[in-house]
């Protein structure tokens, strides 16, 4: 290098308050404001590359005087370019310094340098008393806005959540009604039958059956009943024709009302041949007492069926219940490692009311992903969201899927819907806060809003939105390795 250059590189570097005022950030500054930034500040020349990572802490305010800077964010595990300039006076860095210890100051995007540039530098505490000292009512103003927006979105998200809550319990106290009231008229039932049983009983212990008959009606008993544990799916028309024959059959032996005791032995998976048994059984046996036994052998059978669909009540109550606390992720850390199938049946569950039955939903799980780190109770919120939103688009009819995958090093969740999809003008101010596509009163505008900052802001992910008339899939993408000190810090940016 010549003296001539060295000379100008160092004349470069020394900090001139007329070229900081030709800079539009500084330009109303007085005399003794430019002299102050001179003399604390620095010009740096900065080489190409990584000036400071997002998350790093903010030491630095940077301003470009000459050259180019490229700003990025981590977006689903990749870095995605916000911004690349060259306009002098651009800024970056520690500007929230100003705020202080109320909030963690760290750079909440990366800079790097795409050439050698020439920036004015500040260190972050000098810019901070800098701003409190020149701007006093600015700097209140500021505050105001930055934790009032925060409060705000918290109360808005809160209300959402509960407005989603309010939904879904009466979705879920709907399903739970359903088998609770299988339940108990299963067991009206049941205490009709068991009253039959103790009353044909009575006729057995009045002696007339042969001893020899009475071993062999209770073995056919038990016979039948497990029997029925293994009966075999029927369609209608193989069910109506097996009652016709068992009907006919019991017409022929004299069996009063055989048409209406045929369908339970149907049910239970017994044909001619089995009610041949019995009647061999009892060929000694008065029609009278033959007809009791059958009767007999009826309610046995209903009392199988009517405690199976008892059990089987009460197992849909106990999933639902599980479900709901799969769903609220109840007595639970709010962060965990969780398999997000679970999640994602779990709301499935709570919103089955809502997406009704003519929606079919196809699940494509990618069962190898391994389990997710994540806020869960707040991703079912997000699901909540994305699947109501799918629901309305297809107006009660079509097909929702669910698919999982694993890709760079992050788990994608796709929800779609065959709706008609979202138009261009609409797709670019999706996630806008208060920007709705419903009717007046059908939708707040925020649930994308939410689940935009519930993914990318709380667990560092992404969501994106493909869309076209029959195919419309919002895109979830959450990083598969993630320490809950990481979230905290990236939701208080």
């Amino acid at each position: 290098m010549t003296s001539k250059e060295t000379a100008d590189r160092t004349s470069r570097l020394v900090c001139d308050p007329a070229e900081l005022r030709s800079l539009f950030l500084f330009e109303k500054l007085d005399e003794p404001q430019l002299d102050w930034l001179c003399r604390d500040g620095r010009i740096e020349y900065i080489e190409p590359g990584k000036v400071f990572g997002e998350g790093d802490p903010a030491t630095c305010f940077y301003v470009l005087m000459d050259g180019e800077v490229v700003l990025t964010k981590l977006s689903g595990g990749t870095e995605i370019e916000l911004v690349r300039t060259d306009h002098r006076g651009a800024y970056a860095g520690a500007w929230m310094s100003y705020i202080g210890d109320r909030v963690e100051q760290v750079y909440n995007s990366a800079m790097y340098v795409s050439r050698k540039s020439r920036f004015f530098v500040i260190e972050a505490a000098t810019f901070a008393e800098m701003v409190q000292q020149w701007f006093p009512m600015a700097v209140h103003l500021l505050e105001g806005v930055f934790f009032g927006n925060r409060n705000f979105n918290a109360r808005i998200g809160e209300r959402e959540r509960l407005l989603a809550l309010g939904s879904l319990s009466a979705g879920l106290t709907h399903e739970l009604n359903n088998p609770a009231a299988a339940a108990v008229r299963a067991t009206a039932g049941l205490r009709e039958r068991v009253a039959g049983m103790r009353h044909k009983l009575a006729m057995m212990a009045d002696g007339k059956f042969e001893p020899k008959s009475l071993v062999a009606m209770v073995g056919l008993q038990e016979e039948a009943a497990a029997q029925v544990a293994k009966a075999p799916e029927l369609t209608p028309m193989e069910a109506a024709d097996r009652e016709d024959l068992l009907g006919d059959w019991l017409e022929e032996h004299g069996v009063e009302d055989a048409w209406n005791l045929a369908p339970t032995f149907v049910q239970a998976g017994l044909d001619t041949a089995w009610l041949e048994k019995v009647s061999a059984t009892l060929d000694e046996c008065s029609d009278k007492v033959f007809q009791g036994a059958i009767r007999w052998l009826n309610y046995t059978i209903e009392t199988e069926l009517l405690m199976n669909e008892i059990a089987d009540s009460t197992t849909r109550i106990s999933s639902l219940v599980d479900a709901a606390k799969q769903y609220s992720q109840m007595d639970r850390a709010p962060f965990q490692v969780c398999d997000v199938h679970e999640l994602l049946d779990s709301t499935l569950v709570m919103l089955s009311r809502k997406i009704g039955d003519g929606i079919e939903v196809v699940k494509q799980y990618d069962r190898s992903l391994p389990p997710v780190p994540c806020y869960a109770a707040e991703l079912n919120q997000v699901w909540t969201n994305l699947i109501d939103n799918a629901v309305y688009a297809m107006g009660g009819a079509g097909t929702l899927t669910l698919r999982t995958r694993r890709e760079n090093e992050c788990a994608v969740v796709e929800i779609g819907d065959t709706g008609p999809g979202v138009s261009p003008e609409v797709r670019s101010r999706i996630f806008e806060p208060f920007f709705t596509t419903k009717p007046v009163g059908e939708g707040t505008g925020l649930g994308l809003d939410i689940s935009f900052r519930i993914v990318v802001n709380k667990h560092g992910g992404d969501i994106r939105l493909e869309s076209a008339p029959g195919d419309t899939r919002f895109a979830v993408w959450l990083p598969l390795h993630r320490a809950a000190a990481e979230s905290d810090q990236e939701e208080q940016q």
